[in-house]
């Protein structure tokens, strides 16, 4: 069986099917992660390079190949391989030039030499039938015997098993994962429950075990096929935000997976909660369904922020004659919710701030920080991304880091790469006595729990947020869940301050919150609405106002002006946003180099944005200098940065993000980066930007809402510009119908009290 290879390149100049075979004479390039190699070829008339994907090749082998030869502008002509497969050596001296390529460790040009003298065409079969006999070479114990015969034991079964396993439509990468968790037990478990491999092994999901159970002739009715659709069920949910689904909504999703009768379902359901992989909860006339990961980390975060909630005895009137003291010295003046507040933080272990734009949070957590500052606690702050920390550190002066950074992720890879061990935790714990959180609405449950991991009881934690914004885009809600369970202290801030009521983007946002109508007369200096009913003109017009209206009105660089949009597809989705915007910020140019991605072009100069953590990602922070100031692991989910430079020979793509930290990603790390001259306005929570521009016409309802809107409209410091329709634009003001978020912390919170009275 032939292996079967993903075609990796994106040249367009095909020349015609090849079959070659030869030798594996250089293996110029490969990348580890996804087996994608660039290798040179000897055959009979002359060397040929070679791409494509390959878990294992050795310099050294005799293989046969097939593809398509393509010829690359840089490199030349090169054959594009789809098929792959080990050829038996034919002659002694092939043999040996395998042997003595390396492929084998431990043997060297001369030892191969004397090896294949020794044995001559019988070599391989004695060195996998009779590896003993190695022993009578010169050079090798029966010890060292018996390693190469393990290796070429491995190899020969690792090949079997690749073969075993692409019939079933498996890539190489992903096999090679499949293999080193289950050896040679890879045949037993894809025959026998293939659904395993979805428990197992990363980047294997129900979908493609399913289709391989569908291939080996499993029956629909299967338990196994069952339980791991729901548990599929439940893992889509998350995607959607959920920790939990209502147990008949779970049952009515699972059934349209897999096309089974209810009943079975729910039998396999209650077998998953005897095996503890799912939990459900009774919450008032409901059964609610827990991934039993889910339900845990909900329930340790609902006791570790109830160990928190320790109380301070300390008069009131002398905390703010302390306060008042702390106003003159830094000249704010605080209104009586905001001293309520800093009383609070003073009086409390946890504390909830919550408040829209204007409403004086910045001004709050400024009082906060130098209260504690006056009794000598060491106070640390953070935000979810790089952007709202950058905002922190400006305007509270103190630098504050993204929680990421403050837990210190641990780089060592893990199976689970979105779920980083922090080398902060309960038995490392963060050295502070203050830790303020701000942009809290984006702190997912996942972040949460680490982050509480790290605090330990007796430092104050402060948690700041707009309860309004958008919820986490990971699972959970977790600042609201909090606020509703009305267990913890929490301060509203309401009041809008002078200097903010004169910025229509702030009037204009609580009107958006209230429900209130909003006039789009552009009698403003900072809130506009352009009218236009088609969405090329909106192209046209968006496109104007980037790269001449709008950077000399906000004093600001055209990639500093953010394009915001509901959603990701349809005309003004963000994919064809960022194709038309590529077009015209940043032009095609013999200058600028260029990597054609699974994704789309990327291009030197071009704007985009991380889509999901990788904690194991280098970085390293220079100054204006270009001196390395700084350096560490982790690249997260919406952090934004410039292509400064894409290397064809190295195959890298050197990045720099917003906090100046570079980043070189390999060739087949780039679908974790997109094109970002607009982003979804989900995409865009925790950031600010000098100008927001809003392309509006038609889209999905349950998309065009109120929240989504506010958001979008306080992501903007200087001006928002709305193009496109005041219909849809009034409608979302009026459409109130967020998507629901099932989710159990507050309950979880609840009991905590309940267990802690009795």
């Amino acid at each position: 069986m032939a292996f079967i290879c993903h075609v990796l390149c994106a040249d367009k100049g095909r020349l015609g099917v090849e079959i070659r075979k030869g030798y594996v004479e250089h293996i110029i390039f490969r990348n580890n992660e996804n087996g994608y190699t660039v290798f040179q070829l000897t055959a009979q008339d002359g060397e040929l390079t070679c791409v494509g994907s390959f878990a294992l090749l050795s310099e050294g082998e005799f293989i046969q190949v097939r593809g398509t030869m393509r010829s690359h502008p840089l490199y030349g002509e090169q054959l594009h391989v789809e098929q792959m497969e080990p050829v038996a050596l034919e002659d002694e001296i092939a043999m040996e030039r395998y042997l003595a390529s390396g492929a084998v460790k431990g043997i060297k040009a001369a030892l191969a030499a004397r090896i294949v003298r020794r044995f001559k065409g019988d070599t391989f079969r004695v060195m996998e039938e009779e590896p003993e006999r190695l022993a009578e070479v010169k050079g090798i114990s029966e010890r060292k015997a018996m390693e190469i015969a393990e290796q070429m034991q491995e190899k020969k079964e690792l090949r079997q098993v690749m073969m075993f396993l692409t019939q079933y439509g498996i890539s190489t990468s992903l096999a090679v994962k499949i293999y080193k968790k289950y050896g040679m037990r890879t045949y037993q478990v894809v025959q026998e429950n293939p659904y395993r491999l979805a428990d197992d092994i990363s980047g294997v999901g129900f979908k493609i075990a399913d289709e391989i159970a569908g291939r080996i002739g499993i029956r629909s009715d299967s338990e196994y096929r069952i339980r791991s659709g729901l548990l599929y069920v439940l893992l889509q949910a998350s995607g959607e935000g959920h920790t939990c689904l209502p147990e008949e909504l779970l049952l009515h999703r699972a059934k349209e997976l897999l096309g089974v009768d209810t009943e079975e379902i729910r039998v396999q359901m209650m077998n998953l909660c005897m095996d503890k992989k799912l939990v459900v909860k009774q919450t008032g006339e409901k059964n609610m369904v827990f991934y039993s990961r889910y339900y845990y980390m909900e329930l340790n975060t609902a006791n570790m922020l109830w160990g928190l909630n320790l109380k301070c005895d300390m008069e009131e009137e002398l905390i703010l004659d302390k306060l008042k003291r702390v106003e003159e010295k830094s000249r704010i003046e605080l209104d009586k919710m905001q001293r309520r507040a800093v009383t609070e933080a003073v009086k409390n272990g946890l504390l909830i701030i919550t408040g829209g734009p204007g409403t004086g949070k910045t001004t709050t957590i400024n009082a906060i920080i130098r209260y504690f500052e006056t009794e000598g606690m060491e106070i640390l702050l953070a935000a979810p991304t790089g952007r709202a920390a950058k905002r922190m550190t400006e305007t509270t002066g103190y630098e504050a880091l993204t929680i990421h950074r403050l837990l210190e992720p641990n780089s060592a890879p893990t199976e689970d790469r979105d779920q980083a061990m922090f080398e902060r935790n309960e038995e490392n714990p963060l050295e502070a006595d203050v830790v303020i959180i701000d942009e809290m609405s984006m702190v997912d449950i996942f972040l949460m729990y680490a982050l509480l991991r790290a605090v330990s009881e007796g430092t104050r934690l402060i948690l700041v947020g707009d309860i309004n914004q958008l919820p986490s885009v990971g699972p959970g809600c977790v600042l609201k869940d909090i606020i509703r369970s009305g267990r913890y202290p929490v301060v509203m801030l309401e009041k809008i301050f002078r200097q903010a009521s004169e910025s229509d983007i702030i009037v204009n946002a609580h009107k958006i919150n209230r429900g209130e109508p909003v006039v789009l007369d552009n009698n403003s200096r900072d809130f506009f609405f352009l009218k236009r009913d088609d969405p090329n003109m909106i192209l046209r017009v968006v496109i104007a106002l980037i790269q001449e209206k709008l950077p000399r009105y906000v004093n600001a660089q055209p990639y500093d002006i953010q394009v915001l949009t509901p959603m990701r597809k349809g005309a003004l989705g963000v994919e064809r946003l960022n194709e038309v915007l590529q077009k015209y910020l940043n032009p095609p140019s013999p200058d600028k180099a260029e990597k054609e991605t699974v994704k789309g072009l990327l291009r030197e100069g071009d704007k985009v944005m991380q889509i999901k953590n990788n904690y194991q990602m280098e970085w390293e922070a220079t100054n204006r200098y270009g001196i390395a100031i700084d350096k560490g692991t982790g690249i997260f989910n919406g952090d934004m940065g410039v292509i400064r430079r894409i290397d064809l020979v190295a195959e890298t793509v050197e990045v720099l993000f917003d906090d100046y930290r570079t980043v070189n990603y390999e060739y087949g790390q780039l679908e974790e980066l997109e094109l970002a001259y607009a982003v979804t306005i989900h995409k865009s929570q925790g950031s600010e930007y000098p100008a927001v521009v809003l392309p509006l016409l038609t889209g999905p309802r349950m998309l065009l809402n109120r929240n989504l809107l506010y958001t979008a409209v306080t992501r903007a410091r200087s001006c928002v510009t709305v193009v496109g329709s005041d219909r849809t634009f009034h409608q979302m003001i009026e459409n109130i119908s967020e998507q629901a978020r099932y989710s159990g912390l507050a309950d979880r919170i609840k009991e905590a009290e309940m267990i802690e009275e009795e």
